[in-house]
């Protein structure tokens, strides 16, 4: 049994590498964007709307409604990000239904992507929104003793992050191959439908996390706005 669909290598020269993982990951970027694109081509702005675009705000007006209610004012300025990063995530759990699919989530190498991204997104929107002398004065506060602290914690979260979807991602994957080897009817549906709810999950607790991380830092570098 394989343990991440890194094990699988379609092309290899040298340190350059061409994995299961990032075969995978191309393929659902090209879906979400071409997705996006039909869907969003024939918006309107009427009482009466296609399904597609019932279906779509719902979904942006909840990312929306989940990104305020974290603390963040101006929703519409981190929706890209945010909601990419969601539905990204929900997407490469919820296709665990295909059987010869393997979610690029249960690699360590896309966790620790989508964890890094989030570490340099907490600096980008406080910098853009308060200005880097404000930013960089919060890991000074309230004393400067506490620099280094506020670096190790910077680090060590993006760290907990990928580490935490890369586990749950991978467990979930191994028990429902162990169970198909064991018992191939009826317990891997049950499990199968667990994983989804599961995945479908972890995309939300993932991005509230980034979300909440992202505040925290804009708090802090709103203050020293306002000082």
């Amino acid at each position: 049994m394989r343990i991440s669909p890194d094990d699988v290598v379609f092309f290899e020269y040298g340190f350059v590498k061409l994995n299961l993982t990032i075969v995978t990951t191309w393929i659902l970027m090209a879906f979400m964007a071409i997705g996006s694109v039909l869907i969003t081509r024939k918006l309107k702005s009427r009482v009466k709307v296609t399904r597609w675009q019932s279906v779509l705000e719902m979904i942006v007006t909840g990312i929306k409604q989940q990104i305020e209610e974290v603390g963040l004012q101006k929703a519409e300025r981190y929706l890209a990000f945010l909601g990419t990063l969601f539905l990204f995530l929900l997407l490469s759990n919820l296709l665990t239904i295909l059987p010869i699919y393997e979610p690029p989530t249960s690699s360590l190498s896309t966790t620790a992507a989508l964890a890094i991204s989030v570490f340099f997104a907490v600096p980008f929107f406080n910098i853009s929104e308060h200005g880097i002398l404000n930013y960089l004065k919060s890991y000074v506060k309230p004393l400067p003793i506490m620099l280094p602290f506020h670096i190790i914690s910077e680090f060590s979260r993006t760290l907990a992050l990928a580490v935490r979807l890369f586990g749950n991602m991978m467990s979930g994957v191994m028990i429902i191959g162990i169970l198909l080897t064991i018992t191939p009817l009826i317990f891997p549906i049950v499990m199968t439908a667990f994983g989804l709810l599961t995945g479908s999950v972890q995309a939300y607790i993932f991005t509230i996390l980034a979300s909440v991380f992202i505040a925290a830092a804009a708090q802090e570098s709103g203050k020293e706005t306002e000082t």
